[in-house]
């Protein structure tokens, strides 16, 4: 199962990037895992962030194939504890062999052509975390899920 990440604009905390790279190496041991990083918007000082999303959102929809299996990470997504998580996970590799794909929006959230686009939606927390944070703790529950699922133990209830 082939299983993306799709996040805007780049990494720009070592200790962040650090991170997430640990987490993306631990992947691959149960998927076929890549992040697809969509470049910063320029100039975005003097925009407003509805064009931001929008632009965003443009970019974002390119990489979407129309068999892809896609969640935004949204704060207004469902919220599942971490075995919960990898029983979604479970079924969700299990019902068919498309791409999962999950997409990590910029610091305004996502335009409202993604929200149409993409009714599937899952949040981290309802607690706000910056869209960078969010990478890190979204690539460690997924590898906790997998762990999980393969009886590694990584997990602790």
């Amino acid at each position: 199962m082939r299983v993306l990440l799709i996040v805007v604009g780049k990494t720009d905390r070592q200790w962040l990037a650090d991170g997430i790279s640990q987490y993306a190496d631990r992947l691959t041991h149960f998927c076929q895992f890549e992040i697809q990083v969509i470049p910063d918007i320029r100039n975005t000082r003097s925009m407003e962030p509805q064009v931001q999303k929008v632009r965003e959102g443009e970019q974002i929809l390119k990489l979407i194939q129309t068999s892809d299996d896609v969640y935004l990470l949204d704060d207004k997504g469902r919220e599942m504890t971490s075995p919960d998580m990898a029983r979604w996970l479970e079924k969700r590799l299990s019902q068919s062999s498309k791409r999962l794909v999950f997409i990590i929006g910029g610091p305004y959230g996502f335009s409202q052509d993604v929200y149409d686009r993409v009714p599937g939606r899952l949040s981290l927390s309802k607690m706000t975390f910056s869209h960078q944070m969010v990478r890190l703790i979204f690539v460690e529950q997924l590898y906790r899920a997998f762990s999980i699922l393969n009886n590694l133990p990584y997990h602790h209830e």
